[in-house]
């Protein structure tokens, strides 16, 4: 077996609400076979894998997947089971996997959900999914050999957030905020554009530098805090030994040596008395130091967040308790086992180290690492008590003195921190704080204060119960309960949805609130391009949901980023479906219009409850997804539009009192219940030339409808919309040029029921004997779609010339405009036809076979080039609009589906397929 592919969707997608692997795998030799075929496989696999045996399949009960093994069953799929154990042994909580055939034989993809905090772009998943692959062909073989594990397991480890990370993505997610992950680091980003906020573990983006630099250097912070009257122990800083001797002869021993800009309680030195072992002190921490008195008493930290300490814990450094049979060596690995343990921080328990500290520790108590204690007998191994050095904790949040919390509440306000670890040697946190005098010693206090506390001794105390640590951060980051979001409309549709989406933004651009736009052109922020590219996908979504200067989004949402990277946000306000119709049948395991309807059908699933689906009634796929369970439209607020007003869907809808926009008697109108409302002229509409192109009414229909569900206001929408401007705002979509006695009309069209439409339109404006065309189609496209295409330009052009783009999307150079040319030969045999090298040429051509009062339809890749050439050649914007060439414009009802002929037999086998 072989992975061909592997992908990461890192966001809700088509089999799962959650980030997901699909791995393309070939079976090779296996093709066809079952497990059933080789005797004593699952013998010989659950020797390797027992935990196989509890897997539920599609049993629903533990022994489910064992009893498939048995009967038969292929082996894609074991590798789907397999993958998901070797997940659960390395610490991945997951437990969804699925496998589908592919259509092609022997070719499976193998979907398995991932960890909703792992990094976007983990090694884990490939790794995983390799070793799963390598023990199923070895149990094929006979050779089963588990190995790796652990090299696989210390991976996921160090990519893992860490603790205190994991507890603020959990807060935020309980909570609906969206969380983002940037890579493996503990950065993450929650909530959406200008309500977004961001955090480092336990440091926000609201954190001082100041503060930070404050704490980090702690002689400045002893400073601080003595002139504020703090009480904080006797001492100071040393740079040298013989200034770290001579602050133990004036404070007197024992003394506590530490770095100076430490952290993580290392190279940190307590109970030093004499001159040698400050000397040695010194030495490891580095040369820059601080020296002050030991406090008698307890070890505590306090944490603060927002003005408010949340938490509590006293804090016991590393030991071991002796059962009077087991060395002190073999003690500790009894407790590094615990699977709390783990190195550094990336459990709640940090492993024990025996290093030289542990064993000057164990002299100072006259044992070493081969002593067996007695039975009950703690061994202390450490003297500081930090986490990181492998210590405990134990919560003391509900008995902490008030005095201590005013204290702690105040040092954290001298420090200037908004999240701050105070760290307090006291007897008792429950006692009053003994008074501060110049002539009395400090026999309690402060001894540290820490920026970006760990939070694990409060998330998982080994005595005492835990504090959801993380939500008080969460909440203090986002107060009153906001849940982070800004408006969202999510855009999806076969054809329109560029258009729609650009419509949609710019009638919002009348809120006072700042847009961010994403479409097939790229991405832009309150009107300017900031990004040129293919921009409909979870990449660029992402792009502008963490801006923090937008305030509102518009996404067009295409089948490519849904399919190959899942959706870039998790819910949405408004969903809009523009239509379903046959486009990139063929790819992505697309092969029928159904296909393609399941996947848009995910931007209705993800409109959050109570939200907004903007639906086309006068496409029967839109129509149908109100009846998919996960789309909920119990749940939703549907508001449909259309170009038919008696449409029955259109009349049944009003009648219960709801909203549908719609075309009627030459208005586009906002119906609520029997209340019609006229919006503007569809002959007053940018871009329906006067309504020769009715499915621009159908776009701006469904814009309209969007801006409204946002909040949006009526006479807003209406004066937007009338000066919307397409060759500007909307440049290649049906955008009229002229040159000379010719007319140009740039298009994207690009499949059946696209093409239909602008011809339908040129038809209306000027005949279909003024018609040339300049074409060009991807060379993704299945064969048979191709066809239909050319079918329907056969239809409607009189001269035609064919090109290649440079990109020929996996096809030979010409292939598809020799294709192209060889059907609409077949469709009409007299058709002049010719092709030509690239798009210059191909324009070129075109005009030289138009006449005047000719209109040149030209289809293209790329809209920049393209607009550059026509500049060069003379192109200018048409100032005036064709006189519609047909005695009147058709009614209403009649525009959903004129022209029929255009499509006709070209595509009624495609759709059929």
């Amino acid at each position: 077996m072989k992975i061909e592919t592997l992908r990461r969707l890192r966001g809700p997608n088509v089999y799962l609400s959650r980030p997901a692997v699909v791995a393309r795998l070939g079976l090779g030799e296996l093709t066809g076979r079952e497990t059933s075929d080789l005797p004593g496989f699952t013998e010989r696999l659950l020797r390797a894998l027992p935990g196989l045996a509890d897997h539920h399949c599609a049993a629903g009960a533990p022994g489910g997947f064992v009893s498939r093994l048995r009967n038969g069953t292929y082996f894609g799929h074991v590798t789907e089971h397999v993958s998901i154990e070797l997940s659960q042994l390395i610490g991945r909580d997951v437990s969804f996997g699925r496998t589908l055939a592919t259509g092609e034989p022997g070719y499976y993809d193998v979907i398995v959900e991932c960890p909703i905090d792992e990094a976007p772009d983990s090694r884990v998943p490939r790794r995983l999914l390799q070793m799963a692959v390598d023990l199923v062909t070895g149990t094929v073989d006979g050779t089963v050999e588990l190995t790796g594990l652990g090299s696989l397991a210390a991976l996921a480890e160090r990519e893992a957030a860490g603790p205190s990370t994991r507890a603020i993505i959990s807060a935020a997610r309980r909570r609906g905020i969206p969380v983002e992950r940037s890579g493996d680091l503990s950065l993450i980003r929650l909530g959406w554009g200008n309500r977004r906020r961001l955090a480092w573990a336990a440091m926000t983006d609201r954190t001082s530098g100041v503060a930070v630099d404050i704490a980090g250097d702690k002689q400045v912070t002893r400073r601080l805090l003595a002139e504020a009257g703090v009480p904080i122990p006797d001492g100071g800083a040393a740079v040298t030994a013989e200034e770290a001797v001579r602050l133990l002869e004036e404070i007197g021993g024992p003394v506590v040596i530490k770095p100076r800009s430490g952290r993580q309680g290392r190279h940190v030195t307590l109970d030093l008395g004499t001159p040698s072992d400050v000397e040695r002190a010194f030495r490891e921490a580095g040369g820059d130091v601080i020296v002050e008195r030991q406090l008698p008493g307890r070890d505590y930290r306090v944490l603060v967040v927002a003005g408010e300490v949340v938490a509590a814990a006293e804090r016991i450094a590393a030991h071991v308790t002796g059962d009077g049979r087991s060395t002190v060596a073999s003690l500790v690995e009894r407790v590094n086992a615990d699977p709390r343990r783990g190195p550094g921080h990336s459990r709640v328990l940090t492993r024990i180290e025996v290093d030289d500290a542990v064993r000057r520790e164990l002299a100072r108590q006259d044992r070493d690492l081969t002593w067996v204690p007695p039975a009950g007998q703690v061994v202390w191994l450490r003297r500081n008590a930090n986490l990181s050095t492998g210590g405990t904790s134990r919560d003391v949040t509900e008995r902490v003195h008030p005095d201590v919390a005013d204290l702690c509440l105040r040092v954290t306000a001298l420090v200037g921190l908004d999240i701050a670890g105070i760290d307090l040697r006291l007897p008792d946190i429950a006692e009053p704080l003994p008074p501060v005098a110049d002539d009395v010693d400090t026999t309690a206090g402060v001894i540290e204060v820490n920026a970006v506390p760990g939070l694990r001794m409060h998330l998982a105390p080994v005595q005492g119960r835990s504090h959801d640590v993380g939500d008080a951060i969460v909440r203090a980051m986002f107060p009153g309960g906001s849940d982070g979001r800004i408006p969202t409309v999510a855009v999806t549709g076969t054809n329109g949805k560029t258009t729609v989406a650009r419509l949609t933004a710019h009638l919002l651009g009348d809120t006072g609130m700042r847009v961010g736009l994403t479409t097939t052109d790229g991405v832009s922020i309150g009107g300017r391009t900031i990004f040129r590219a293919d921009a409909t996908g979870p990449v660029s979504a992402q792009m502008v949901l963490g801006d923090p200067a937008v305030q509102m989004a518009v996404l067009e949402t295409a089948r490519g980023g849904l399919l190959r990277r899942g959706l870039g946000y998790d819910w949405s306000d408004v969903g809009v479906i523009t239509n379903i119709t046959a486009d990139h049948l063929g790819q992505d395991g697309l092969d029928t219009i159904d296909d393609i309807a399941h996947v848009k059908a995910l931007v209705a699933e993800r409109v959050r409850d109570g939200g907004t689906l903007v639906l086309n009634v006068d496409d029967p796929w839109v129509r149908n997804l109100v009846e998919r369970p996960r789309v909920r439209a119990d749940r939703k607020r549907i508001v449909w539009f259309g170009l038919e007003a008696r449409h029955p869907v259109i009349t049944e809808h009003l009648a219960q009192g709801r909203t549908a926009y719609v075309l009627q008697d030459g208005w586009l109108v906002q119906a609520t219940g029997a209340r019609r409302t006229p919006l503007l002229r569809v002959a007053e509409l940018p871009g329906a030339y006067g309504g020769a192109a009715p499915h621009a009414a159908a776009n701006a229909l469904a814009a309209v409808a969007a801006a409204r569900a946002l909040g949006a206001g009526q006479e807003e929408v209406v004066r937007r919309l009338a000066e919307f401007d397409p060759p500007v705002a909307n440049p290649g979509r049906a955008t009229l040029l002229r040159l000379g006695d010719v007319s140009l009309f740039v298009d994207y069209a690009h499949n059946p029921a696209a093409l239909a439409a602008t011809l339908r339109t040129l038809h209306r404006l000027w005949g279909p004997d003024r018609c040339v065309a300049a074409v060009t189609l991807p060379g993704d496209r299945r064969d048979d779609l191709l066809a239909a295409c050319a079918q329907v330009m056969a239809d409607g052009v009189a001269r035609a010339v064919l090109y290649d783009d440079e990109d020929p999307r996996g096809r030979a150079p010409d292939e598809v405009s020799a294709l192209v040319e060889r059907e609409m030969r077949a469709r009409r045999p007299k058709l002049r036809a010719v092709r030509a090298q690239g798009c210059r040429n191909a324009v070129v051509e075109a005009l030289r076979l138009a006449e005047p009062g000719d209109v040149v339809l030209i289809l293209y890749e790329k809209i920049s080039p393209l607009l550059a050439l026509l500049a060069e050649l003379g192109a200018v914007p048409a100032d005036t609009m064709p006189v519609l060439a047909l005695p009147s414009t058709p009614a209403p009802g009649a525009m959903a589906s004129p022209g029929r002929d255009l499509l006709g037999s070209a595509s009624s086998a495609l759709i059929r397929r």
